[in-house]
Formats: C-alpha cells, structure tokens, sequence
C-alpha cells in the first residue's frame, strides 16, 4: 500500500492536526511501503533551522520513525515550504524531489505533483513563484537571520491570502491546458495533486486517451489521505475521535 497526503499547514496554530498526523505516521502509515507527501506539509518553512522548533518536534520524530522502519519517505515542495533542503532530508530521512515525481501504483504508471505549476492562468503567482524559486533570491533569503525570514515569510503569507481574495476561482484552479500538456508529456494514465483545495476525482480525455485525476483535499479542518493498492485507490479521513471512514468528497466522478 501507498499512502498519499497534501497541503496539511502545519503549524503552531494547528496543534489538533499537528498531534493527528504524527498519529497517522506512528499507525496507519506504517502499513505502507511508500508514503508521499506532495507539498505544503508546513504553513510556513523558512529555513531548515525549523527542524528544531518545538511544535515540529514530534512531526520530525514520527517522520524519521517512518524511515527507519524500511518505509519510503518522499516529499515534493509546495508554494509554502520549497525551501526544505539537506537538513530536512537528514533530519527525517526523506528523499526530496522537485516539481513532480513519476512512480508506478499497482502497475499503474501515475505523475505525481503538488499542483501549482499547473495553474497557469494566475500570471502574478507564476511570476512570484519563478522569483523566489531562483538560487540567487534562496540565496540571499537563507543568508539572513532566522527570525528576519520568519517576517518576512509571515508578511507574504499574509499578502497572498489578501491577493488571492481578490483572484476569480479561476485563477486558483489548475488549467485544463497545463494538466492535457504534463499529461501528455509523461504519458501517464493517473495524475495525483494537491495544492487546489478542491477534493475531487477527474477524468480527462487527451489525444483520445482516458486519463484520471485525483486532486486531494487540504487538511484545513480533518486529517484526509489516499492510499492506493492493487484494488485502486481509495481516499480516507477522520472524525473527532480519530476514527477512520471513507472520505466521500470522491465518490463522484468529474468529466472534464
């Protein structure tokens, strides 16, 4: 089994979903034999200096538990935590990769990806993500004090949340041109993403091929994951008291 997740924001002011997920790494995951994190497993990452803060602890433990029982660990970037580096990777024993990642599920060839590379028609974040994605801005950001770069990341989650507000629903989806372009690209029958915080299975037709998409949902308000196995893939979440059931935001299936 392979277990999938995405967008969870972790953070100080999530101390509830903090204490789920390091439940989901200790138990369920550790009936996995890959377990994916595809972006935004933090709200805010400024640095690898933040291995030591206390409310990310336990969730360092429970990753490195993971890979010292045998369990592959892999972590692609999101908008919120692209700088996870070399002290991440030894910290909890992950394998980082960059946009997006190929892997066969069950015989399945799948792209993996955290998702905002295909929502291309929000011009200004591509432009923003191009600028802080280069050496030179990393560079220089990684030179300054810890605290300083924890200003100033606050300052731009801040301005994100204000610019997207105002950004027409969209511009916050992924473009049907970008996903038929990686689709066709990697020749892929599966693609799976996060990023977009609308949970939902798709199916695309491109150059007469049928391809599915799986878009997982954010951990805003429950601890939500995909596992895939010989039998497909299937989507969970839980209650207040932890139990698990399936998550119904993909029973349906989407024509696009």
């Amino acid at each position: 089994m392979d277990l999938f997740a995405s967008d969870l924001h972790l953070s100080s002011a999530t101390p509830a979903l903090n204490a789920a997920f390091v439940t989901l790494l200790e138990g369920r995951a550790h009936d996995a034999a890959r377990v994916f994190l595809l972006g935004d497993l933090f709200e805010v990452w400024a640095g690898d200096e933040d291995v030591d803060r206390p409310e990310f602890r336990a969730i360092i433990a429970a990753l490195r538990g993971l890979t010292d029982a045998g369990i592959d660990l892999h972590v692609l970037p999101g908008n919120r935590d692209f700088l996870l580096g070399a002290g991440f990777r030894d910290a909890t024993g992950a394998r980082l990769h960059g946009d997006w990642l190929l892997c066969d599920l069950a015989g399945t060839p799948a792209l993996l990806m955290h998702g905002d590379t295909l929502c291309t028609d929000d011009l200004p974040y591509q432009q923003f993500r191009r600028m802080v994605r280069s050496t030179d801005w990393q560079h220089a950001f990684l030179a300054r004090p810890l605290a300083e770069r924890h200003a100033i990341a606050e300052d731009l989650r801040r301005r994100s949340q204000q610019a997207t507000a105002g950004k027409g629903e969209y511009l916050l989806d992924a473009n049907d041109d970008a996903i038929a372009s990686v689709l066709r690209h990697h020749d892929v029958a599966l693609l799976i993403h996060g990023h977009t915080h609308r949970p939902a299975r798709h199916r695309h037709t491109v150059d007469g091929h049928e391809h599915v998409r799986w878009v997982l949902a954010d951990w805003r308000d429950r601890p939500c994951w995909v596992e895939a196995d010989g039998d497909g893939l299937h989507a969970f979440t839980t209650d207040d008291n932890g139990a698990v059931s399936p998550d119904r935001r993909y029973e349906q299936l989407r024509i696009t």
